[in-house]
């Protein structure tokens, strides 16, 4: 099994900055693409932003500018630079991420989640 531990979710003021981080444990031969969505009471997940194992990065349209994905492949972490936050960007703030096993079998795996709330 895998687990996804995030943290560095809290309170910021608008135009404030925060920085989201993501470590993978368990039984873990390979990661491929890790990813960050979130959720705002009464919306669907959306995807924020996600980077491959090469280091390609994706942005949603609004966050584009302000956000900035990253992963440190030797500690098996993701992150996600928030800068400029708007109170629309307020969710619980969740990693993704997929993950093989030593047969090449590949599952994606989820972590519980942060709170981000933004807010003067």
């Amino acid at each position: 099994q895998v687990q996804l531990v995030e943290s560095g979710g809290g309170l910021v003021q608008p135009g404030g900055s925060l920085r989201l981080s993501c470590v993978a444990s368990g039984r873990i031969f390979s990661i491929g693409a890790m990813r960050w969505y979130r959720q705002a009471p009464g919306k669907q997940r959306e995807l924020v932003a996600g980077i491959t194992s090469g280091g390609k990065t994706n942005y949603k349209d609004s966050v584009k500018g302000r956000f900035t994905i990253s992963r440190d492949n030797a500690k098996n972490t993701v992150y996600l630079q928030m800068n400029s936050l708007k109170p629309e960007d307020t969710a619980v703030y969740y990693c993704n991420a997929d993950f093989s096993d030593i047969v090449g079998h590949w599952s994606d795996y989820w972590g519980q989640g942060t709170q981000v709330t933004v807010s003067s």
